[in-house]
């Protein structure tokens, strides 16, 4: 096994070393049993990367009495595809073996392709057992998927992704185990949140991470080594000398201590220093946002417009035009709870990784999406009063978090009041 990656060797065999999906394979699930059973008919495992889809196509292949043939939807058309289903036919008849057919990344069909597949599932020639990481109900023809079975694969848990490395770390065939590695938990944490529900990528990042503390002459990973494999470093290039960014940060800094006089100056110097106008005008509307936010709604459509005049006469008649939107930002009342909140939805991205949509939030066009419960339990805000609604609309994980605090400037302190108003008329609805 010498070069196969680590991912691909600690795949797992049976049912009892897969991580996660309990909700299809665990103990008494009919996918299980039917597992269990060697009563396999067609179906689809629709999920993000790195949650088992072909692990458990592998898993059952060693499971079942019947033929199991690989298929890439990548690499395959039509000619090979007439191919496995004669040879399916033959087998069928001759030795009254089945076959399973598995049909890796089916998305990849085209319609005539998957029109072809269709006869040979209906009449059992053959046991379909797609993969796919795209919603079939968009991807896969109707008729098609009418007759098979869609089994939806969540993604990975942290705890299952430690699992999983820990069972590498340990395993001397297969995995780490005869290297004698000394990984600490952060590091182990670090991996199980960088992969993000991933199997695949904790175990490249622990393969990776092994690799570089061995190559600097240690048995240690830490959790600084997975942080230098993992992240892409970005480094600036400063074209214009210090004094380019001393100058932007003395503007920056005089528009967010209200200082209309200050703020005009540091205008004045970039601009005859040869400022691009056009980046000064960049700059003023993030700060427009960042730094006034909801305390003044005119502040980001100004400087905005001040954006299109730079674009539309240029220097030097634009120079008023900055000059007008560098005096009303420095003028305006200031909050930054929009960029306080927003960073606080930074850091949970960061450390949570991709949580799921409530399922009762989803949009849910197809049929297959509705009884499989998306949109179920869904509240219409117009259909109440005042227009508002109690209902979760954050993961499961972040129910309950307020990021968005309004100040007590500006308009932002009527924001804060008609917030305050409807939590209490919400409160007051509750049984």
């Amino acid at each position: 096994m010498e070069g196969t990656p680590l991912a691909e060797r600690m795949r797992p065999r049976a049912l009892d070393e897969f991580e996660g999906q309990e909700k299809i394979i665990g103990p008494g699930q009919p996918l299980r049993v039917a597992i269990e059973e060697d009563r396999i008919s067609s179906m689809i495992f629709w999920g993000p990367p790195g949650t088992g889809k072909t692990t458990l196509a592998k898993v059952i292949a060693g499971a079942t009495s019947s033929e199991f043939v690989k298929f890439s939807a990548v690499t395959s058309g039509i000619p090979e595809l007439r191919k496995a289903i004669a040879e399916a036919r033959d087998r069928r008849k001759f030795n009254g073996e089945r076959t399973i057919l598995f049909v890796d990344e089916v998305h990849r069909f085209n319609k005539a392709q998957q029109d072809a597949f269709l006869p040979h599932v209906e009449d059992g020639t053959v046991i379909l057992v797609g993969a796919t990481t795209e919603n079939p109900s968009f991807e896969v023809i109707s008729a098609l998927l009418s007759r098979v079975t869609v089994y939806v694969l969540e993604q990975l848990e942290p705890e299952n992704l430690k699992r999983i490395i820990i069972r590498a770390l340990s395993d001397k065939q297969r995995g780490l185990g005869s290297l004698g590695l000394d990984v600490d938990e952060k590091a182990i944490d670090a991996m199980a949140g960088i992969a993000c529900g991933d199997a695949r990528v904790a175990l490249n990042l622990l393969e990776k991470s092994s690799f570089i503390a061995r190559k600097r002459g240690e048995n240690h990973v830490t959790g600084e080594t997975v942080l230098d494999v993992a992240q892409e470093k970005t480094f600036l290039y400063d074209k214009h000398g210090e004094e380019h960014y001393n100058l932007i940060s003395a503007l920056h800094k005089s528009l967010r201590d209200s200082d209309p006089d200050g703020s005009l100056y540091w205008l004045g110097r970039m601009l005859v220093s040869g400022e691009d106008p056009m980046y000064i005008a960049r700059r003023l509307i993030r700060f427009a946002s960042e730094d006034v936010g909801a305390a003044d709604p005119r502040a980001l459509p100004l400087c905005v417009a001040s954006t299109q005049a730079c674009h539309f006469v240029g220097m030097p008649e634009c120079e008023l035009a900055l000059a007008q939107a560098v005096t009303y930002l420095a003028s305006a009342p200031k909050s930054n709870a929009l960029y306080a909140g927003y960073e606080e939805v930074k850091a949970d991205v960061k450390k949570y990784g991709a949580l799921p949509v409530p399922m009762h939030i989803r949009e849910a066009p197809t049929r297959l999406m509705k009884e499989i419960g998306y949109g179920k339990g869904y509240s219409y805000a117009h259909d109440f009063d005042g227009h508002i609604v109690e209902q979760e609309h954050l993961p499961e994980k972040l129910k309950g978090r307020v990021y968005y605090h309004p100040g007590d400037q500006g308009a932002e302190k009527e924001i804060a009041a008609r917030l305050e108003r409807w939590r209490s008329e919400l409160a007051k609805r509750r049984p």
